[in-house]
């Protein structure tokens, strides 16, 4: 198995104690066209919203290396949860999105799926089953974890998962 980056062991840089790591996942962002389902599917999941914004103008063109960026910004936040965790949703008026056919396959490069943690797998596969919520497997076990897979907004692939 290829290793990132593709270095002998001997030439990995010696990390010292004031070396700054990442601590911990921040947020993810999930383009969408339908922004209000897409608010609706992660409040299923517990998300409630921060902050609603517009987000426009060179600063933002440059960051996101997008040309005449214009769209809406939504902050999902998972309430209580140490350390903080977000979705950020963005509905893009410009430029035109272009959708991916491929989004739901799950063997291709890229973006694969977001998985979170739960108490109770089955409680909450049949609570989100009773409101809409498709899934896109059986549940299964795998490495001390209960796991499943969920249709999510614009067909991205969200996963739940239980530690036993």
């Amino acid at each position: 198995m290829a290793r990132w980056p593709q270095t002998e062991q001997a030439d990995a840089p010696q990390l010292g104690p004031d070396v700054t790591m990442v601590s911990h996942f921040d947020h993810v962002t999930v383009v969408v066209q339908d922004v209000e389902a897409a608010r609706r599917f992660f409040a299923l999941l517990g998300f409630e919203e921060d902050k609603a914004l517009v987000i426009s103008g060179p600063t933002f063109s440059s960051y996101m290396g997008v040309d005449g960026i214009e769209a809406e910004h939504v902050t999902l936040v998972l309430p209580h949860a140490t350390p903080r965790l977000e979705v950020q949703l963005l509905k893009y008026h410009h430029p035109q999105v272009h959708p991916d056919p491929e989004i739901a396959n799950l063997c291709r490069l890229g973006f694969n799926h977001i998985c979170f943690a739960v108490d109770d797998l089955e409680a909450e596969v049949a609570r989100l089953t009773a409101k809409g919520v498709q899934l896109r497997n059986q549940m299964m076990t795998f490495n001390t974890r209960k796991l499943v897979f969920l249709s999510g907004p614009e067909g991205i692939t969200v996963e739940l998962a239980e530690w036993r």
